[in-house]
């Protein structure tokens, strides 16, 4: 599991573990993946900076080696950025699709010769994928092409029987938005139920879905 020390993601490790999953986690501050792997059992834990291709590379097969191999990956990595889009900083629009694109291609592509066969694929992008906002197309862009490449995989591997399942939720309380890269963030709606995200997540990985998306009718999160 990368990303596991943010909010939805130690949500995520949480709920995973809960189900039975032995876990591998990860994240970039020691002192919070330390934490979590003892809070969680004493999973095996590593520090790594998503960006960092080699160390993910590196982590991902000490990872497998640690589990006996893998059925599942997860990634809940992330940043985010505001602002107009003709405004928007190269540095940090950069940074925004190192993060939330490249990195977790990265990953999965790092992970799947040690997949097994039938086995799930995680991706956090977010509802902006599909309905871009304003003030924040940098970072909607960013989802929107993880979510498409997410959608190529899916079929590629179909061979194997594996779920690649596309992680869309509205906005979450995580605190993200307080650390954005740059900007302020225009008026956000309530932040969706956590809970319901990551009981929402296990049943699609269980179910083999495809996406989990918000239903704007009845305001929940459904499978397809």
């Amino acid at each position: 599991m990368a990303g596991a020390t943010g909010v939805l993601g130690g949500a995520l490790a949480r709920g995973l573990a809960g189900a039975g999953a032995r876990l591998a986690v990860t994240g970039r501050d020691p002192d919070r993946v330390q934490a979590l792997a003892t809070d969680l059992g004493g999973v095996p834990s590593w520090t790594v900076d998503a960006v960092d291709v080699d160390a993910v590379r590196a982590t991902v097969a000490a990872a497998a080696d640690a589990l006996g191999g893998l059925d599942a990956v997860v990634v809940a990595t992330g940043v985010v950025a505001f602002g107009p889009a003709a405004d928007a900083d190269d540095a940090v629009t950069e940074e925004l699709f190192a993060v939330n694109t490249l990195a977790p291609m990265s990953l999965v592509r790092a992970a799947l010769p040690r997949l097994t066969d039938g086995g799930a694929v995680v991706l956090l992008s977010a509802i902006v994928a599909d309905a871009p906002t304003l003030q924040m197309a940098e970072y909607s862009a960013s989802k929107a092409a993880l979510s498409a490449w997410a959608s190529v995989l899916r079929r590629e591997v179909r061979a194997r029987s594996l779920t690649v399942l596309d992680v869309k939720p509205p906005h979450v309380d995580t605190g993200l938005v307080d650390r954005a890269l740059a900007g302020s963030p225009p008026k956000l709606p309530a932040g969706f139920d956590q809970q319901a995200v990551v009981d929402t997540v296990l049943e699609g990985m269980r179910q083999g879905s495809r996406e989990v998306v918000l239903d704007p009718k009845e305001k929940r999160l459904v499978l397809r």
